[in-house]
C-alpha cells in the first residue's frame, strides 16, 4: 500500500495550493481526497494527516531545490530540449526570481524541509513498489503530454488571449483524460463528484481553485505512477545537487 500525495504548490503562501491523495497498491489506486490548502502549516498538517505513517510519496509542482542565483537549472534546460516542442517547457527557476514571491525564501525548499521533519526524505530516485517516504518535484504539463499522448499541452490555464469558452473546452479535455486513467496502468479511479457539475459556473478565483485541484491530481498520479513503474518508465531531469523534475517517460522517444 502506498499513499501518493500531490501538491500544486503556490510560490507564495498568500495563494491557495491544490492538494490530492491517492491510496493505492499493485492492483490500482483511488483518489481519496482533493481540496485546497494555503499556509505552510496547513500543508504540513495535510501531509501528516494522510501520510503520517507507512509509505508515502509527495509530488510537488514547484521548484524544490534552487541553488542557482540566475538563469535556468540544468534539469530545466534538459527538460526543455525534449518538451518545448509540445509547449511543455519549464519556466526558469532561480533564487532571484523565486525569493521575490516567497518573502526571501524559495517556498518549495521550505516545504520539503518541513516534510523532512516527518521523516519524508527529499530525493528523486526510488525503487518500484517499495514503502518509501520521499518527496520530489514534478511538473504536470510534460506529464500530460507523456501520459496522454498529446501533441500540445491543454490550454486550460489563464493566459492573455484565452477566453472562458476556450478554457472550459480545454478543462473538459483534461477531465476526460483524467477519467481515462481508470483503464491505465496503474489504474486510477477518480470519483465523478471530484469534477465540476457545471464548468461554466466557475470564473475567476473559483476556476483557479478548480485548476489547482486538477493539477494536484496529476501530481499525485505521477507519484503513484513512479511508485508502480520505478525508473523503468520515469525520467528524472536534473539531479540531487542542482534540482530535479520527475516526469513519466515520453514513450514516443523509444
Amino acid at each position: 500500500m502506498i499513499r501518493a500525495l500531490g501538491l500544486d504548490l503556490a510560490w507564495s503562501p498568500r495563494n491557495p495550493t491544490g492538494v490530492a491523495v491517492i491510496a493505492g497498491d499493485e492492483s490500482g489506486g483511488t483518489l481519496i481526497y482533493n481540496g485546497i490548502r494555503q499556509s505552510d502549516a496547513e500543508l504540513t498538517a495535510f501531509v501528516a494527516e494522510y501520510g503520517g505513517v507507512g509509505g508515502v510519496l509527495v509530488a510537488i509542482d514547484a521548484p524544490t531545490l534552487v541553488p542557482n542565483e540566475t538563469g535556468l537549472r540544468p534539469g530545466e534546460r534538459d527538460l526543455n530540449a525534449v518538451y518545448r516542442q509540445y509547449d511543455a517547457g519549464a519556466h526558469p527557476s532561480n533564487r532571484q526570481r523565486l525569493t521575490s514571491f516567497g518573502g526571501g525564501k524559495v517556498r518549495g525548499e521550505v516545504i520539503v524541509a518541513l516534510l523532512e521533519q516527518q521523516a519524508i526524505r527529499h530525493h528523486p530516485y526510488l525503487t518500484a513498489r517499495t514503502a518509501a517516504r520521499q518527496s520530489f518535484e514534478v511538473y504536470p504539463h510534460p506529464a500530460t503530454v507523456a501520459l496522454f499522448g498529446l501533441s500540445r499541452t491543454l490550454k486550460y490555464k489563464a493566459k492573455p488571449g484565452r477566453d472562458y469558452p476556450s478554457r472550459y473546452a480545454a478543462f473538459g479535455q483534461l477531465e476526460a483524460h483524467l477519467l481515462s486513467l481508470a483503464i491505465a496502468e496503474p489504474a486510477l479511479i477518480i470519483p465523478v463528484a471530484t469534477f465540476a457539475s457545471d464548468l461554466t459556473s466557475l470564473k475567476g478565483a473559483k476556476l483557479k481553485d478548480y485548476e489547482d485541484r486538477l493539477d494536484a491530481i496529476l501530481c499525485a498520479y505521477v507519484a503513484f505512477y513512479y511508485w508502480y513503474w520505478g525508473p523503468q518508465r520515469v525520467t528524472v531531469f536534473g539531479d540531487t545537487e542542482s534540482g530535479h523534475i520527475v516526469v513519466p517517460h515520453l514513450s514516443r522517444l523509444g
